[in-house]
């Protein structure tokens, strides 16, 4: 009952960040203006503000902090590591490689055009760790998958600072997407994530069960019927979706997929039903949240939310870190 009634007052909390997402900005536009706008378009500038603008930044908001909080989560699980995010499968280099490409090589300059060379990317740089770590003797293991994520992620790293150094020109774009931003998506690019990130969710919570069962060991997880090889597949498969759409649509943003889920096993314990659940909530609140204090701390000027998060995540993960009995997996 006190996970249900946390995670009831988590929904209503994700509700009102939502509700500051559109109402907040550099425009001021009083509340209840901002809700009639939001019901009936007057063609007046204000409501071009609200429904092209504020709605499409809160609803992406809410699929990339749901999205990084399940993929951080699920990477943590998997490797039983409280320290892990999706960034140890190379799923942010192999997104950032594609765009560092795309700009360098065929021009893209939006961020629509992005999405798609990202997404390819991550998935890419996905299935090459997870084949890397199968191969060879033995079960895929988390730590093989690991070093493979870390050492393609090397390489890749080399790549695009070759590649930003013989271009110059490519620096100036991709440094926009490199810090993380909510500002300048549009429905389309809602429309184009989506259908990865939903998905990935449903993977996600399906796992649920086998993650739990196999925290009690691979062993004892084979002996009550779970498969860990599937297991790590889907997961790897719902990490690269998660993450994957998620970076595409607003750049590598730091510390969500790292810190949440911690916040997440503070409150509801080991169990990942939990874990994912709160995980799928908090992480939206602290995006969106970010984002609203960015637009309105150097206001009429914005900051980007990967600082913010940055700023706000860095000394809740410290905090976290230096606990004698951290949240056990």
């Amino acid at each position: 009952m006190r996970r249900g009634i946390g995670l009831a007052l988590s929904v209503g909390v994700l509700g009102f960040v939502v509700l500051l997402s559109l109402w907040v900005g550099t425009k001021n536009i009083p509340f209840t203006a901002t809700w009639d706008l939001l019901l009936r378009d007057d063609g007046s500038g204000d409501a071009a503000i609200i429904r092209d603008v504020r709605v499409p930044r809160a609803l992406l908001g809410v699929l990339v902090g749901a999205a990084l909080g399940l993929a951080g989560a699920l990477m943590q699980a998997l490797t039983r590591n409280p320290l892990a995010d999706p960034g140890l499968l190379g799923v942010n280099m192999g997104a950032a490689a594609a765009v560092v490409s795309a700009i360098a090589f065929f021009g893209v300059t939006s961020a629509t055009g992005y999405v798609w060379f990202a997404l390819a990317g991550a998935a890419v740089v996905s299935v090459a760790v997870y084949v890397l770590g199968s191969t060879g003797r033995g079960v895929v293991g988390p730590d093989r998958l690991v070093l493979s994520g870390a050492a393609l992620g090397a390489v890749l790293y080399a790549f695009i600072s070759a590649v930003l150094l013989l271009h110059a020109h490519t620096f100036h774009s991709f440094r926009f997407w490199n810090v993380g931003s909510l500002a300048g998506r549009t429905l389309e690019i809602v429309g184009q994530v989506a259908p990865f990130i939903l998905p990935g969710i449903l993977i996600a919570f399906l796992l649920a069960p086998s993650l739990n069962v196999l925290a009690l060991g691979e062993h004892t997880g084979k002996a009550l019927g779970a498969n860990p090889n599937r297991t790590k597949g889907f997961g790897v498969l719902a990490i690269t979706l998660l993450a994957g759409a998620g970076t595409a649509a607003a750049g590598p943003i730091g510390f969500v997929g790292l810190a949440v889920p911690q916040v997440a096993r503070m409150i509801a314990g080991s169990d990942q039903r939990w874990v994912l659940s709160y995980s799928a909530v908090l992480a939206p609140v602290l995006l969106l949240g970010a984002d609203v204090i960015g637009r309105v701390l150097i206001a009429p000027q914005e900051m980007e939310v990967g600082i913010i998060t940055a700023f706000l995540g860095a000394p809740v993960f410290i905090a976290l870190c230096r606990r004698r009995k951290p949240a056990r997996l």
